[in-house]
């Protein structure tokens, strides 16, 4: 085989070699750009994703099995659903039980942003509980 045909064959290989490893595990936000929340999904991939889970941000953060959690592993949101007065509070304190959560991760609109989305997508996987008839 030629060398030129051969360097091209080698460079298409290591491109598409890429783009697959590239796409391993990776769901990303599954928001379009011009939603309202998407802002709050974005800044919580970046901030939140090494730590947390919750599908709609393309973050898996958290403990799968209880067995495998580490120190840093915060709560599943795809299963814990929060409200917005409690994102802020953990946002601003650090979480709840001084954990490895740094104070004010985010701060001012960031936040704001980030427990609105927290809020509305969080619980979406929990257990519903039957009601007493």
């Amino acid at each position: 085989m030629p060398a030129p045909r051969r360097l091209r064959l080698l460079a298409t290989v290591a491109v598409l070699g890429a783009a697959v490893v590239g796409a391993c595990g990776d769901e990303g936000i599954q928001l379009a750009k011009d939603d309202p929340d998407y802002d709050g999904a974005a800044i919580f991939a970046e901030r939140c994703a090494g730590c947390h889970t919750l599908s709609v941000a393309g973050t898996e953060g958290s403990a799968t099995q209880i067995n495998g959690r580490e120190y840093k592993d915060g709560p599943n949101f795809d299963v814990r659903k929060e409200e917005k007065d409690q994102v802020l509070y953990a946002i601003y304190n650090g979480g709840y039980s001084s954990g490895p959560m740094p104070q004010d991760i985010v701060t001012g609109a960031e936040a704001e942003a980030v427990a609105e989305f927290v809020a509305k997508y969080s619980g979406r996987d929990a257990p519903t509980i039957p009601s007493p008839n």
